[in-house]
């Protein structure tokens, strides 16, 4: 396969090319994972970060995992004047499978809660390599089903919640619906899938044409996937659950709503999934962003293009979820 490496630098604006430039051309030490894991979250404490709202009260609780599991860390972001019943976002962080935490993404979840007038929770999955598939994703099933039952703790209508995460948040959103349809127990109104990691085989142009440290590169990819597939990715037997790519029965998963930037690795697993779903007569939303690479919106939340995805974002889930964005919001 003859593939031009994209110089992802080259092709940005202003705005992103001042913060792109300005991260270190390191690559990820993926040997000496507690290492990475405090490195990393070294990196992007140095990231401009999105101010909280004013009106969102962030708290932490312990729900049940999964059967013969630990309980769980769900932290949520609850608006003033929560209507009840509520409709929710249930987001799951980004990371590979194995950096990350439920805090790390707590200006856009509560932003959400706020622009929304909606419940948004993090779950606080186990970690690969120590808890490689299905540990994850069953945390995180088990997350979903406490908050569609939890008349208790909130009064939420279990009819209206969404599912939502980036990048592995999306592979694990991506699952989780594909488990929740099978199951039969409870259903996502809305796949949020924000540049997710799909395909383990990592075989397509996009994937070996982001070569650029500074953002998620193709080693980072094969070393995620190896670490959440205990060494096999790319190979025989992997579950449609662990690799939604994989999946040949998408018809009845609810509706997706998918974007990803043209400069990430991810763009051509996160079109084909798209339009795998949307073959098997699920409704499907896609934006394909030009100059935006992987987590580029979070990373950089002031930006002219990130407020414009976030905005598509806000109004795919007010949609969803039937509600409309507060007024301040919009502006």
């Amino acid at each position: 396969m003859d593939i031009e490496v994209i110089d992802i630098s080259s092709r940005l604006d202003e705005e992103h090319q001042r913060v792109f430039d300005s991260l270190p051309m390191t690559a990820r030490d993926w040997s000496d994972i507690p290492a990475l894991r405090e490195w990393t979250a070294a990196e992007r404490a140095k990231l401009p970060a999105a101010p909280m709202p004013q009106d969102v009260e962030v708290s932490n609780r312990l729900v049940p995992g999964p059967p013969g599991g630990p309980d769980l860390g769900l932290r949520a972001y609850r608006p003033r004047g929560l209507p009840e019943p509520a409709a929710a976002v249930y987001w799951i962080h980004g990371g590979g499978t194995v950096l990350g935490q439920a805090d790390m993404n707590d200006p856009y979840c509560a932003n959400i809660a706020a622009a929304l007038g909606v419940l948004v929770t993090s779950v606080e999955y186990r970690r690969a390599p120590e808890h490689p598939f299905p540990i994850p994703l069953e945390d995180c099933y088990a997350g979903f089903k406490w908050l569609a039952l939890s008349g208790a703790e909130f009064s939420i209508d279990r009819d209206r919640i969404a599912v939502a995460g980036i990048s592995a948040g999306g592979l694990l959103s991506a699952g989780l619906s594909l488990l929740a349809r099978d199951r039969g127990e409870f259903l996502p109104c809305l796949q949020l899938l924000n540049a997710p990691m799909l395909n383990d085989r990592a075989d397509t142009r996009s994937s070996h044409a982001v070569l650029d440290p500074r953002t998620w590169d193709r080693d980072s990819n094969l070393a995620a996937w190896n670490a959440y597939l205990e060494g096999n990715a790319g190979g025989a037997g992997i579950s449609p659950y662990a690799a939604p790519a994989r999946a040949s029965e998408l018809a009845g998963l609810p509706p997706a709503y998918v974007n990803v930037g043209d400069l990430d690795g991810l763009l051509d697993e996160d079109i084909a999934y798209a339009q795998a779903m949307s073959h098997a007569g699920v409704p499907v939303e896609l934006h394909v962003y030009p100059g935006a690479y992987h987590g580029s919106a979070i990373s950089i939340p002031g930006a002219a293009l990130s407020r414009r995805w976030i905005a598509d974002e806000l109004a795919a889930l007010g949609r969803a979820l039937g509600v409309q964005r507060a007024p301040e919001a919009a502006r």
